[in-house]
């Protein structure tokens, strides 16, 4: 063989590699667990699914996605989380802190791709943002460390607040989110009162304690409970023509007032990302966990009329959006 036919075999072959190990990935099938407090898919899922897709993963061709939802009851994530081990899944994803510590105690081996989680590191799933460690990386969505900016940004709405509610749902991370807001409230001298609620069904309660205690404006804690039960919340709000700060557009969306946090869907996508560089061979230990660097402020104007609120222009002119 001469030389020239020699290298066009040689170039061939350095082509023609890749295809085979592509062939070879498209055969095997890949097993995914995707654990959540939500009661089923939403837009979160979706946004998932469409960038796994986007990355060549399909479901029903190379890709199994073994979907656990607690339904708002935390109770259940310790079985849920064991089957999903059970079915020996090659990653866990899973959104929420009670999620991810859920995964972590069932397993030390499979990886863990945190969807979203409000303070990995202070709730102890990793070790830092920079050098995870263990079995766990993903995203944050820096709910506790914007605790201050929102209600900087509620003062704005209602400069006139003294008192502002928070309502929150119990779970690993609450008490580090109080404690900013707390910490952000008294460099304000604004008054903090807080309603825990569980269920569904302690929401009318909670929003008549806030009246009680005279709360002038109110804050909202994004949770799996409170993005499941955001069009009450947001309905509670409006008969007690409380103005709300939410952490995420979900409930801007649906008649909310204003909302400033990151893009929610965004960070599922993401999602995708971390488990296909897992699926591909990396370790979770050595994958940093992302914060997001883009935060949208939404504000319904509708809502702010219906309550006799004139949102400041500065304000406006800040908004990424204003839904008339």
């Amino acid at each position: 063989m001469n030389r020239r036919g020699f290298l066009g075999l040689a170039a061939i072959g350095v082509v023609a590699a890749p295809c085979v190990a592509s062939a070879q990935q498209a055969g095997k099938v890949h097993r995914i667990g995707f654990l959540a407090l939500f009661s089923g898919p939403g837009p979160q899922v979706e946004a998932f699914r469409q960038r796994l897709s986007e990355l060549g993963y399909v479901e029903g061709r190379n890709v199994v996605i073994e979907y656990r939802f607690a339904a708002g009851k935390s109770e259940r994530l310790p079985e849920m989380a064991a089957e999903l081990v059970r079915l020996k899944v090659e990653v866990i994803v899973g959104s929420a802190t009670p999620v991810i510590a859920a995964a972590k105690r069932a397993t030390a081996t499979i990886p863990i791709v945190m969807a979203a989680a409000a303070d990995p590191v202070r709730s102890g799933l990793v070790s830092s943002l920079a050098r995870p460690g263990g079995n766990v990386t993903g995203s944050t969505i820096l709910s506790n460390e914007l605790a201050g900016k929102r209600l900087q940004l509620m003062r704005e709405v209602v400069p006139k607040a003294a008192t502002v509610a928070v309502l929150a749902n119990p779970g690993m991370a609450t008490p580090l989110l109080l404690e900013e807001i707390r910490t952000a409230a008294r460099q304000l001298s604004i008054q903090v009162v807080v309603q825990e609620v569980r269920a569904a069904t302690d929401l009318p309660g909670a929003f008549s304690a806030m009246e009680r205690e005279r709360a002038q404006a109110l804050m909202v804690q994004v949770s799996p409970f409170s993005i499941d039960n955001a069009q009450r919340i947001v309905e509670l709000a409006a008969e007690h023509r409380l103005p709300v700060m939410y952490e995420v557009r979900t409930f801007v969306d649906v008649g909310g007032l204003v909302s400033y946090g990151p893009n929610i869907p965004e960070l599922y996508r993401r999602a995708a990302f971390f488990v296909d560089k897992i699926l591909r061979g990396a370790k979770p230990a050595d994958l940093p966990v992302k914060q997001p660097t883009n935060f949208e402020m939404v504000i319904n104007l509708k809502s702010a009329k219906a309550l006799g609120l004139t949102i400041p222009p500065s304000l406006l002119g800040r908004a990424d959006q204003v839904i008339q």
